[in-house]
C-alpha cells in the first residue's frame, strides 16, 4: 500500500456496499479543498468493482484565533506590522493566515511580495500561500490602482467572502482592518466575532486619541483587547548616530497603563523597515534586530491571546 492509501484508510470512519452501490464516510479534518478532491478521486479509484461510489465527508471545525489588528488612525503602520507580525507568528511553527480587510487600500499583497491571483473552489477563495502565511486580500483580486468605489454593503460582502475562505487548519488568522471605527469592523464583529484585538498606534496624542476610540469600539462589542503596539517610536539617525522622537515618545505604554489592557511592545521608525515593505521583503522572515523585535511581538501577543481566550 502506498502511504497515502494508508492515510486515507485512516480517515474513513464507515463503508456500507448494497447492490454495488458503497457509500464511505471519511474524516476531512484539516483538508483544504485541493487536497480534499485529491482523496476523493484516490477513494474512488479504490473502489474499482463499484458500481456507484457515493462519499460523505465529515470535518471537525478547527480550533483557532481570530486576532483583528486596528487602529483608529491611517498612516501608523498598521498593514506592515500585521505582515511581519504574521510571519513572526508562523516561524513559531504555527499555522497562520492573514485577512487584508483594508478593502479600499488593501496592501498585503505588495507587502509580503506577493502578485498570485487565489483560485475558488466550491465558491470558496484558496489563500495563497507567502512567506509561510496563507492570504486572501481584495488586492489579489483587482488591477492594481483601480479604485474601489463601494457602498458600505459590498465592503462588507467582500469581507464575508475573505473570511470564508478555504483557511483550512489554520490555528491563527490576523485580520488587518481598515482605519477607524465602521462598516468594515462592525461587520467583522458581526460575521466572526474575534477571539481579540490588537490596537496600533503611534506615541502622539492624536493617534492616541483615535486608537481609544478604536479600543471603545471593540470594548462595546465585547471582543477583548489582546494589547496596544506603539509603532514609530524612536528614530536612530544612520549617519550620526544620535536618537530623536520625532513622534514622541512612551504615548502609547503610558495609554495602556491607564485604560488597563496590555502593553505589547514598541518598534522604531525605520527606513530599512520601509524599505524592506516597499520591496515586498518583510523583515520578520529574516534575521537581525527587526525579526527579533517583531518575534518578541508575535510571543507577547500569543501569551495574551491565551489569557483572554481561558
Amino acid at each position: 500500500m502506498t502511504e497515502d492509501i494508508v492515510s486515507d484508510d485512516k480517515r474513513l470512519r464507515s463503508r456500507r456496499e448494497m447492490a454495488g452501490v458503497v457509500t464511505l464516510v471519511v474524516d476531512a479534518s484539516g483538508l483544504n479543498a485541493v487536497e480534499r478532491s485529491e482523496l476523493e478521486t484516490r477513494l474512488r479509484s479504490a473502489e474499482v468493482d463499484a458500481r456507484e461510489v457515493r462519499i460523505a465527508m465529515t470535518a471537525s471545525k478547527p480550533e483557532r484565533s481570530l486576532i483583528a489588528i486596528g487602529s483608529g488612525k491611517g498612516g501608523v503602520g498598521k498593514s506592515t506590522l500585521a505582515a511581519n507580525l504574521a510571519i513572526a507568528l508562523a516561524r513559531t511553527g504555527r499555522k497562520v493566515g492573514l485577512i487584508d480587510a483594508d478593502i479600499y487600500g488593501p496592501s498585503q499583497p505588495r507587502l509580503l511580495g506577493t502578485s498570485t491571483r487565489p483560485e475558488a473552489r466550491n465558491k470558496q477563495l484558496i489563500p495563497v500561500e507567502a512567506h509561510g502565511v496563507r492570504l486572501l486580500s481584495v488586492g489579489q483580486l483587482v488591477p492594481a490602482g483601480q479604485a474601489l468605489a463601494w457602498r458600505g454593503p459590498m465592503a462588507s460582502s467582500a469581507l464575508t467572502q475573505l473570511i470564508e475562505g478555504d483557511w483550512s487548519d489554520a490555528e491563527i488568522i490576523l485580520v488587518d482592518l481598515p482605519p477607524g471605527t465602521g462598516d468594515v469592523q462592525l461587520s467583522l464583529v458581526a460575521k466572526a466575532r474575534p477571539t481579540a484585538a490588537v490596537i496600533v498606534s503611534t506615541p502622539q496624542d492624536l493617534a492616541l486619541i483615535d486608537a481609544e476610540r478604536a479600543i471603545d469600539l471593540f470594548g462595546k462589542t465585547g471582543v477583548p483587547i489582546a494589547g496596544l503596539i506603539e509603532n514609530m517610536a524612536g528614530y536612530a539617525c544612520p549617519h550620526c548616530g544620535e536618537s530623536s522622537d520625532p513622534f514622541g515618545s512612551g504615548g502609547a505604554e503610558a495609554a495602556a497603563a491607564r485604560l488597563g489592557i496590555a502593553f505589547l511592545g514598541r518598534l522604531p521608525l525605520s527606513a530599512s523597515l520601509r524599505e524592506a515593505s516597499d520591496a515586498g521583503v518583510p523583515p520578520a522572515a529574516g534575521e537581525g534586530p527587526a525579526a527579533e523585535a517583531f518575534a518578541k511581538l508575535a510571543s507577547a501577543l500569543l501569551d495574551e491571546v491565551e489569557k483572554v481566550a481561558a
